[in-house]
């Protein structure tokens, strides 16, 4: 995996589900402005869970890679300062 810690997500498009690699990640709604707090959620033993802020499906798909997601482009990339 190219990132270190726990992957973050965003739903800028309004998808109804989003289908992620990994069952440990943070939400953040819709990238800012117009994000929500950025909440850590665990699947645990489950394969899906809804962000109680957004009420976006995230679904585990054990084909995707950690850094990938269905639609793509919901990984939110942080931007360092040069």
């Amino acid at each position: 995996m190219a990132s270190v810690g726990v992957p973050k997500f965003h739903n800028d498009e309004g998808a109804t589900q989003i289908r992620i690699g990994v069952k440990e990640f943070e939400c953040m709604g819709a990238r800012p402005p117009h994000d929500h707090p950025h909440i850590y959620l665990d699947m645990g033993r489950e394969n899906e869970i809804i962000c109680p802020y957004c009420s976006t499906h995230y679904k585990y798909d054990p084909l995707l890679g950690a850094e990938e997601t269905l639609p793509a482009g919901a990984l939110h990339h942080e931007h360092k300062a040069a």
